[in-house]
């Protein structure tokens, strides 16, 4: 599994989740508590919007705790809307096209979860992308041909319908023929001024998402930052934290079950 930070909200340096907390993103590579996976040393990367309408990236093959670029950039890196994610691989090669965060067009993600049999599904999966968009794949991830099938869905006119119908499709993919193919979606979505942190989970449970809200400041996180957590709350299961430019924060059900009764 892997673990991630999205942050949107006032103009700061990325070390300020990234690198600087007790439990920040580096040491949660090094020594994880939350996930099946106690070391995520199968790449990283950095997403952030600046003077662009496209995002920065910056991605590694190299373990975060091994990169000495990593705390000079999220030092002198300054956003008001950033991902960054560690990775522990679940089938896929480590190269640097599949490292998260993904990018296309103004849109980044990046996902911590599982498709189970996806050996078995992904023809189909992929087939949900449009051919506009097929070119825009770079790697061989579940998660970036995900990414790139809710872009095909409407992400750019309806983010949180667009992912509900996208999870939906995959969903009855894994229960055919009476199966029950594990599938977990923890993920983020952001177009440069909102952020869209979705908890999801069908046959399995969810992977662990946190929130804590300011205003209208927002951090996500697979785990929280500090020893202390009382400051932060977990996201339950089929919701999504929904943080739109100049309003605050907000949880909201994420109704993939009635896309799928739709289907």
């Amino acid at each position: 599994m892997c673990r991630w930070i999205a942050y949107r909200g006032e103009t700061i340096a990325l070390e300020h989740y990234v690198t600087a907390p007790a439990r920040s993103l580096v040491a949660q590579s090094i020594h994880a508590l939350e996930s099946t996976a106690a070391t995520h040393g199968d790449g990283f990367g950095l997403g952030w919007y600046a003077d662009h309408p496209e995002p920065g990236l910056y991605r590694e093959v190299r373990p975060a705790w091994s990169d000495e670029n990593l705390r000079y950039l999220c030092r002198h890196i300054r956003s008001h809307l950033f991902f960054a994610h560690v990775r522990s691989a679940t089938g896929t090669p480590i190269t640097r096209p599949n490292c998260h965060p993904f990018a296309c067009g103004n849109w980044l993600f990046m996902h911590n979860g599982f498709i189970g049999d996806w050996n078995r599904i992904r023809r189909r999966v992929e087939g949900l992308i449009p051919d506009e968009l097929y070119g825009s794949r770079t790697g061989t991830t579940d998660s970036e041909a995900v990414f790139l099938a809710i872009l095909g869905a409407g992400l750019d006119r309806d983010p949180v319908g667009a992912t509900a119908r996208t999870m939906a499709a995959i969903t009855a993919m894994t229960r055919e023929n009476g199966r029950a193919d594990a599938l977990r979606f923890t993920a983020a979505i952001a177009n440069g001024r909102d952020l869209y942190a979705f908890r999801y989970a069908a046959n399995d449970e969810a992977n662990t998402l946190y929130y804590r809200a300011a205003g209208q400041d927002v951090v996500c996180v697979s785990e929280p930052l500090d020893e202390d957590r009382s400051g932060w709350t977990a996201v339950p299961t089929d919701h999504v934290v929904v943080a739109r430019a100049g309003r605050r924060p907000e949880v909201q059900p994420f109704a993939v079950a009635q896309a799928l009764a739709a289907e």
